[in-house]
Order: C-alpha cells, then structure tokens, then sequence
C-alpha cells in the first residue's frame, strides 16, 4: 500500500525544545491528545491557522515505517473550521523519527518544490 507524506509543523523554540528532549510534542497535541500532521494539500491552511503569527517555522516529514502502526486519519473536528482527514499520531513522535527537515520563511511560506509537486500529484491520484 502507498501511503501519502504527511508533515509536522513546528515553531523554532518547538523545534529546539525537541532537538534537546528527543520528543516532538507541542501544546496543542499535549491537549489534544494526539500528534496533528497535515498532508500537502493542507499544509498551505495549516500554516496560515496555526502559524500567522510565525516568520520562520520548521517543517518536518516522518518516517512513515516508524509512526504508521499508531497513525489514524480521523476527521477534523465538528468545531473546526477545517474539512477533511488528518493524521493523527497516538504515540511518540522522536527526532529520531524524522526523515527530513527544511526550515521554511514567510514569503507566503514558500514550500519546498518537491512538496508542492507532490501535492499536485495526489490531488489526481487515487492511493492504491
């Protein structure tokens, strides 16, 4: 089965609190009680919600083969503002866990071309 990237957005002081601790954990998904992801197509309201306020953020992409046992897609929540599935992470996520960061600049937070390439390509696939 092929299963689409899905990404962790972080602040710098996120991203550094975690590169001490091991742990990727952020507020909210303390209170939430999972670990939020978004994939490509989402990313772009991800960060305009959840990250406005930030002129530099992190952006992460797991290893899929260590965080998809415990993966769920659930949809948002019926007081959210969101439509659609999101991954939600019931478990640990680890720095360990990362297969690649890329810190990313307000510019309308440009992404990565692989990334918005990959978007494209899902929006006309179906996932096996």
């Amino acid at each position: 089965m092929k299963y689409q990237n899905i990404y962790k957005i972080l602040s710098l002081e996120e991203w550094s609190e975690a590169q001490k601790s091991g742990f990727i954990i952020t507020d909210l998904d303390q209170e939430d009680g999972f670990i939020h992801f978004s994939n490509a197509n989402q990313l772009a309201a991800s960060l305009e919600l959840y990250f406005s306020h930030h002129e530099e953020v992190v952006l992460l992409l797991p290893k899929m083969s260590k965080i998809q046992s415990n993966l769920k897609y659930e949809q948002a929540g019926t007081d959210s503002q969101r439509k659609g599935f999101f991954g939600h992470l019931y478990g640990y996520l680890m720095v360990e866990d990362i297969e690649k960061s890329w810190q990313i600049q307000r510019g309308a937070f440009k992404l990565p071309k692989s990334i918005l390439l990959e978007a494209e390509f899902f929006i006309h696939q179906k996932l096996d």
